[in-house]
């Protein structure tokens, strides 16, 4: 052997002339593989106690070191080097694809623009054929018979579901690789070896519809396998029941399924599907999953009935995977429902007919859940804490779970709602089913000797102008903001053998600063799971026993605020310092969803003229920015569910409590809504100036001098006649002030409302002609009104009792008393219809 020392004076191992036996190399590798380190003592004890290793020098040995490193780096940087360059070579793979699809579609509207011109020019040539429709398939006419496209099939016809699965098959691959959808590039979604792939949603097509493609390094099978595992990956599937599988000839088998899904808030009804499923393989090696409703028009078995849901429309959709060269997988992800949104109220029809909204919630989320544990599979993602990937991701779905049970409180498991003295804003529901929330393995005496039952308080509320990200992360860092610190302390008690008397609920209660653990986190940090320690003073001597550390197993997602259509949400569960994978969870929190306008539908600024004219603030048009401002999402659905266990003999002092404690949080949450508001936004949060559009001022003119004819009073006390003078009066007047126009049936649209009036709806003026008055009113007043109708026709006005009314989110209001009266404009004619609200207020 030569040694040699290069111009740095560092040693170098000249290969050329060192010779070592193989019994030496594998005694260095040993010691290498348990003591990488260079400046490690162990491996120069291992070194000295090698017989082997003894005639050779000091300098020999760290030389072969150094470079057994290098070689070891090389090796990696190799190693990524190729796994980049294979992930770029299917990236470039798909978006080729992704062109030649693009490419096809814009050809196919071309020739479909050019043909549609032809028929304009030639259309009083033409003679209408009366038999039957005509419509355009890729370019070319043809003839569409108003007879049912599918023969009707037998229910138990293995053949009949076959067809339907081959028919399924075909429709999800025009949509995913096709251009049976029109498919629009999601913004932020750019391709590349680290993105999450190319997301799109859908335009001009019934329902909504999303996908995605992107590359993950597992095979086909293992992908399949995950996507089939619905309740693992969507967090708001309640239950999925294949009730059937039925093995196909060409080695795929169908499947009918029943799934149930939750609903987002408290305000609508939650979804359920009944579906067939095909999986099979194509000629080149790929795995198809698809599925699609069975409904009438397609035939097959008609599926189990369920009274607490409503049944939605999966339209072909499904996952095409296919093999890299090297190894993973390049998967298509295709989702295309219908969820009935003219079920649901109107303010909450976003939530169900944006398309982004579902990519963030179905779509991607499949995409992510793989890509997660493709690299926890490999050993790529570190969690801290010692606990495996595996169960940290239960944590999180037990969390999700129980929030989305205490949310939708289904009566077959054992929900049952508390019946109170009027109209409640705040609903409470009572689980009396220990085993459902504590689970079999537990004894339910050993934790609470007089066990009663879990108790759930749970609310719904607009809110304006504030992105979901903003307030969820401001409530996570924040919690003393809104949380009662005797509160925490009654649900982390529940925990053990004797829990404390009931609290009572002060707003703020005791401070109690925060101390956030990081668990776990997804590849894009997009959601994580932590534990919360609460450190809690106590003030007074009765308050001892509270002054103790608390904890919280805490999951918070949806933080990102460029993530367009996502849901965020903070929810969280007391645990005990021992932290066992199975202890007993009882999640409590909040959801906040953007109310997103349907993408392919109208546009979302859409309403009359005096109505757009108010919100500007302006006469006539708007200014460039105000128009960009206005087509940002101001208004959210924000839930908040807080579960309690309780004593029998505590039950009716705990619903109080909770009750209270909920109210409490929202009346927190609106402070802090208006104290984040960005402040681009922020000034539409302050008192606006009255507007003073030409309109604006003449119907103020006509409200004002339409009562005073009808009642012989003065609705405003304005000396001046000026039109701006009796228009601000009437906006910053402090009676709710709304006019909708005239039908004989009352089911009148609103056309315009002061600021009180707004308030009162819980809406804008952008939004107030999705409104109707008949919606607002209680069965009561609908009565009163319809009584009184030709009252007000005949007399011009009539003054109606006191009620319940409701706002645009649910929420009841109650007034003393409400005036109608007939606005007559300059000719003395009927223009539309009056109300004044007295005294409101929410109840």
């Amino acid at each position: 052997m030569a040694l040699c020392l290069n111009n740095k004076n560092q040693i170098m191992d000249n290969s050329k002339y060192v010779r070592y036996t193989p019994e030496q190399v594998e005694a260095l590798e040993r010691v290498y593989a348990e003591c990488p380190k260079p400046t490690s003592l162990r491996r120069q004890q291992l070194i000295r106690e090698c017989p082997i290793l003894s005639n050779i020098e000091p300098k020999q040995i760290k030389v072969w070191f150094q470079n057994r490193r290098c070689r070891e780096k090389q090796r990696k940087e190799a190693s990524r080097l190729t796994t980049v360059n294979r992930k770029l070579s299917a990236m470039n793979k798909l978006l080729m694809e992704e062109n030649d699809r693009l490419q096809k579609q814009v050809s196919q509207l071309v020739y479909e623009n050019g043909y549609m011109k032809q028929q304009i020019n030639t259309v009083s040539s033409t003679t209408t054929d009366t038999s039957c429709e005509s419509v355009v398939v890729n370019g070319q006419q043809q003839r569409k018979n108003p007879t049912p496209q599918h023969p009707e099939r037998d229910a138990n016809n293995p053949a009949g579901l076959l067809a339907i699965a081959e028919e399924t098959l075909a429709e999800f691959l025009g949509k995913a690789t096709g251009t049976a959808v029109d498919w629009v590039q999601m913004i932020g979604m750019k391709p590349g070896p680290d993105s999450i792939g190319i997301v799109a949603v859908s335009r001009n097509c019934s329902g909504v519809a999303a996908r995605a493609c992107g590359l993950v390094s597992l095979e086909p099978t293992k992908v399949a396998e995950i996507l089939k595992d619905r309740p693992s990956w969507y967090r708001d599937c309640r239950c999925l029941n294949i009730l059937s599988v039925i093995p196909t000839g060409n080695g795929g088998t169908i499947e009918l399924i029943y799934l149930q899904t939750y609903a987002p808030t408290t305000l609508a009804s939650a979804r359920d599907f009944w579906t067939l499923r095909y999986t099979t393989s194509l000629e080149d090696g790929s795995l198809v999953i698809c599925e699609r409703s069975l409904t009438t028009a397609t035939g097959g078995p008609t599926g189990p009935p369920a009274t607490s849901f409503v049944r939605a429309e999966m339209l072909p959709s499904g996952y095409l995977i296919r093999p890299c060269e090297g190894g993973g997988s390049m998967i298509h992800i295709v989702d295309h429902i219908d969820l009935d949104a003219w079920s649901v109220p109107e303010v909450l029809r976003p939530l169900y007919e944006s398309s982004k909204i579902l990519a963030q919630k179905t779509t991607v989320a499949a995409l992510r859940h793989i890509r997660q544990i493709a690299q926890e599979t490999s050993g790529e993602i570190q969690y801290t804490g010692g606990r495996q990937p595996a169960v940290l991701r239960a944590l999180s779905q037990r969390l999700c779970r129980g929030f989305n049970d205490a949310v939708n409180g289904f009566v077959d498991d054992g929900w049952t709602v508390m019946d109170s003295d009027g109209v409640e804003d705040v609903t409470v529901a009572i689980n009396s089913s220990s085993t459902k929330f504590l689970g079999s393995q537990y004894n339910t005496l050993s934790i609470l000797p007089t066990f009663g039952g879990v108790l759930c308080a749970r609310a719904s509320m607009l809110l304006q102008n504030v992105p979901p990200a903003l307030l969820v992360r401001f409530l996570r860092e924040h919690r003393s903001e809104w949380a009662d610190y005797g509160v925490d302390a009654y649900s982390a008690a529940s925990l053990k053998a004797s829990p404390y008397a009931v609290p009572c609920a002060r707003p703020g209660g005791f401070p109690s600063s925060q101390v956030i653990l990081p668990l776990a986190q997804t590849v894009e940090h997009e959601e994580f799971l932590e534990v919360v320690r609460l450190e809690g003073p106590a003030f007074s001597p009765e308050d001892i026993a509270l002054s103790r550390d608390m904890y919280l197993l805490q999951l918070c997602s949806g933080v990102d605020e460029n993530a367009s259509g996502a849901c965020a949400q903070l929810v969280f569960a007391p645990i005990d310092e021992s932290f066992g994978d199975d202890a007993p969870l009882l999640p409590s929190g909040f959801r906040v969803i953007p109310l997103e306008p349907k993408s392919d539908g109208p546009a979302a600024t859409r309403t009359l003229d005096l109505a757009s004219t108010l919100e500007a603030g302006t006469g006539g048009t708007r200014p460039a920015g105000e128009i960009e401002a206005s087509n940002y999402n101001h208004r959210s659905v924000l839930t908040i569910a807080f579960q309690f266990t309780f004593e029998s003999h505590y039950r009716d002092n705990v619903a109080a409590m909770a009750r209270q404690y909920v109210r409490s949080i929202v009346g927190s949450v609106q402070r802090v809504a208006m104290a984040i508001a960005p402040s681009r936004l922020s000034s539409q949060l302050t008192p606006k100036p009255f507007p003073g559009s030409p309109e604006a001022v003449t119907l103020a003119r006509w409200i004002s001098r339409s009562y005073r004819v009808h009642t012989g009073g003065d609705l405003l006390q304005v000396d001046s006649q000026d039109g701006d003078a009796v228009l601000k009066q009437l906006w910053h007047h402090s009676d709710a002030i709304m006019c909708c126009s005239v039908k004989m049936n009352a089911s009148a649209v609103f056309t315009f409302a002061n600021q009180a009036g707004l308030d009162m709806l819980e809406t804008t003026l952008l939004a107030l002609q999705d409104i109707m008055l008949d919606k607002i009113l209680d069965e009561a007043g609908r009565k009163v009104l319809l009584s009184e109708f030709s009252k007000i026709m005949q007399q011009g006005f009539a003054y109606l009792p006191a009620g319940i009314c409701v706002s645009s989110m649910g929420r009841p209001v109650s007034y003393e008393q409400a005036v109608a009266w007939k606005v007559l404009n300059d000719e003395d004619s009927n223009h539309c219809l009056a109300f004044m609200f007295i005294n409101w207020s929410f109840v």
